[in-house]
């Protein structure tokens, strides 16, 4: 196919060249298994704290949250450079062991839970939830519910750059804007 027209040339390589542009400049959050993620904590000289968002198949606002939020480039970011990333489904099957018990899935009404998720969210289970935990695998908080891009870098920030040991949230939400 021959292009004629010097403009039209000019006009696909834009489009090209800005594609290129834009998918290079794209970061992805690399989503670890729990296992992955407390071998990295374990293991790394400088480990990272722990993120974890335990969602549903069935949820629409975590598959929102997903799109919306998680693939925002600076959130991705800064996640990626602060956390051990961990999608964790509160409907799992598969039994998890953390600080010497295994969890496992709990036949429950229609869908059932996972006893880990349920102990993360201390018992509400409600989706989207995510979890932050330090270095040492000790929980700093659940935070539930759908979170747009600068709200939830708001709460990333406050966890992962160890604002929560100097200032308690209330202090720390009244000066972010």
């Amino acid at each position: 196919m021959k292009i004629k027209s010097p403009a039209i040339s000019k006009t696909i390589l834009v489009v090209i060249i800005g594609f290129l542009t834009f998918t290079s400049n794209a970061q992805e959050v690399n989503w670890l298994s729990w296992n992955e993620a407390t071998a990295l904590a374990a293991t790394d000289k400088n480990p990272k704290k722990i993120f974890i968002d335990v969602y549903t198949d069935w949820c629409g606002w975590c598959k929102k949250m997903d799109k919306d939020t998680f693939q925002n480039a600076e959130v991705a970011e800064y996640m990626t450079n602060n956390f051990y990333m961990v999608k964790m489904d509160g409907e799992g099957k598969e039994p998890i062991d953390f600080k010497g018990k295994t969890y496992k899935y709990v036949p429950s009404g229609k869908r059932g839970y996972h006893e880990l998720a349920a102990a993360l969210l201390q018992g509400r289970l409600s989706y989207p939830t995510v979890v932050f935990m330090d270095e040492q695998l000790n929980m700093l908080s659940p935070v539930p519910g759908y979170q747009k891009p600068d709200p939830f870098l708001n709460i990333a920030r406050y966890f992962g750059d160890n604002i929560y040991l100097e200032k308690d949230w209330k202090t720390y939400s009244g000066n972010v804007k």
